[in-house]
């Protein structure tokens, strides 16, 4: 999957180059995002801009995906969706259980409120 990648300060933006993504990229996505999650930079915001249609299996990968972020104390934010993928997403049950903005912007103010928030739990512990 052709993606562009531009690395931020505090986090990634991986965006997409397709307008399908389907079942047989799952495997794509896990090698090309699960790596972070040893970076020095760890956090994802997925920006599907160009994305116009997803298989329900590539959804689940996604949300899958974004578990194993959150596991490891990462984030992981998709911005951008498309109506169309948007929907198959909530008719799927699964924008209740992904990271969701409407914008780069917004994604990049999640993860920044997901560090403060980590900081003071991890003050806790």
């Amino acid at each position: 999957m052709n993606v562009k990648i531009d690395t931020k300060e505090k986090f990634t933006v991986i965006t997409p180059e397709v307008t399908v993504i389907s079942a047989n990229m799952t495997a794509g996505l896990d090698e090309l995002l699960l790596p972070y999650i040893q970076k020095d930079i760890p956090h994802i915001v997925l920006k599907m801009d160009m994305v116009q249609s997803i298989d329900e299996t590539a959804a689940e990968k996604l949300a899958s995906i974004q578990q194993q972020f959150y596991e490891k104390d990462c984030s992981f934010v998709i911005c951008g969706l498309q109506d169309t993928v948007e929907k198959l997403l909530d008719e799927k049950e699964l924008l209740e259980v992904m990271n969701v903005t409407p914008s780069e912007s917004e994604a990049w103010d999640i993860v920044q409120m997901e560090e403060i928030e980590r900081e003071l739990l991890g003050g806790e512990e």
